[in-house]
């Protein structure tokens, strides 16, 4: 089942306010992508999913991850 909770930690840092680790991971994210062009950019959005998909593993939630992230997103044939 996939986690939908709030999970971000890091192994043996404390952290005083429970959104810090995530304000970090976007901030990572973010600093990922600077001065990529659009195409570099989705390149490294595909690895990433590639490679975080690879360490979850279960495949069972990679789908249930994959049909939430799908959820609501109208495809581009539709919205012409």
């Amino acid at each position: 089942m996939l986690n939908r909770e709030n999970n971000f930690h890091q192994p043996g840092k404390r952290f005083f306010r429970a959104y810090r680790p995530g304000d970090d991971f976007y901030e990572s994210l973010i600093e990922t992508h600077r001065e990529l062009s659009e195409a570099q950019s989705a390149q490294v959005n595909v690895r990433l999913v590639l490679l975080l998909s690879n360490h979850i593993g279960d495949l069972n939630v990679l789908r249930e991850a994959m049909a939430l992230a799908r959820e609501g997103v109208v495809p581009a044939s539709d919205a012409e």
